[in-house]
């Protein structure tokens, strides 16, 4: 029997804009604009997701009125969607310079330090946001988050807890939120060696969203370590539904099909994993998934030499 891939999708860190009000049209006539008209043409171009031309609108108002704190928070949040962490790292500081109970900029801070693989300072800002507001899910989900990419995964189910337990129940997205929760916790039990837990919460977050990626990803590897080659089969088989040019699902479905002796699907599945790979310039992901495909098709040679 041929293992599977210990792959398990990266964790994927959850936030959320502020709310932005709609578009202002501005009168025809000429006239000088305000700081504040920069401003609403800056959250314009955030709605649009223009976030270069967010950022020099929104710098245009912080040049006019220097204390603007919404300007900076906005363009924080303009900073982190192109990935530039110091710039979003400077604004949120300064907000924070500004009004220092604002949890909404710690909180962005600390999404900003987490992907700098900053953890430890990611911390201590979402340990702040928890501070100034308990009941923050966004803050328990994140510090989670960051807890388990420093290998403390007790202390991340914890705050997955805390994270499940406070989503406001008239919250739209709360289903959707609550699946990623559960895929994480699943991953911290998963690293734990707790595979039945791991299960249950992936199980949990495809009963919550049965389109989500990550959660039958999991699944179907843990699938594949308790030897349910079915199992694995169809999860892997619903990744690729959700996302055509997942490599590592074409990979590890092939696995499964050459664990239950269907070789040519095997073939199929790691040849067009093999082809993703090159594509993605994952050289060593690709090597190995043509040796794996050699010792399938010399597996199927010996099978047809002894018919």
């Amino acid at each position: 029997m041929v293992d599977f891939c210990k792959l398990i999708f990266s964790l994927v860190i959850t936030w959320f804009l502020f709310s932005l009000p709609s578009g202002v049209a501005f009168a025809s006539e000429q006239r000088e604009l305000t700081a504040n008209d920069w401003f609403k043409l800056g959250l314009s171009q955030m709605q649009q997701d223009h976030y270069p031309a967010a950022i020099e609108y929104l710098g245009l108002a912080i040049q006019q009125q220097y204390q603007y704190t919404a300007a900076y928070k906005n363009r924080c949040l303009a900073y982190l969607q192109i990935q530039d962490y110091d710039h979003a790292i400077a604004d949120c500081s300064q907000v924070l310079n500004l009004s220092p109970q604002d949890s909404e900029a710690y909180l962005h801070r600390g999404l900003a330090k987490y992907r700098q693989g900053d953890y430890e300072a990611a911390i201590k800002d979402y340990n702040q946001t928890l501070m100034i507001k308990s009941d923050d899910f966004r803050a328990y989900y994140n510090l989670g988050i960051a807890l388990a990419a420093q290998g403390n995964f007790d202390q991340a189910i914890t705050n997955y807890h805390k994270a499940i337990n406070n989503i406001p129940r008239n919250d739209t997205e709360r289903n959707f939120i609550l699946a990623d929760i559960y895929n994480d916790r699943g991953l911290a039990y998963f690293d734990l060696q707790n595979l039945s837990a791991a299960m249950e919460n992936f199980n949990l977050a495809i009963e919550l969203n049965s389109d989500n990626e990550r959660a039958y990803f999991n699944r179907g590897c843990i699938c594949g370590r308790n030897g349910d080659n079915l199992g694995a089969k169809y999860d892997f088989s619903q990744v690729i539904r959700l996302n055509p040019i997942n490599a590592q699902a074409h990979l590890n479905l092939g696995i499964a099909n050459y664990n239950l002796g269907y070789y040519q699907q095997a073939i199929a599945d790691l040849q067009v994993a093999s082809e993703q790979f090159a594509q993605q310039n994952q050289t060593l992901a690709y090597q190995r998934t043509l040796e794996l495909l050699s010792v399938v098709q010399q597996k199927i040679l010996f099978l047809s030499k002894l018919v």
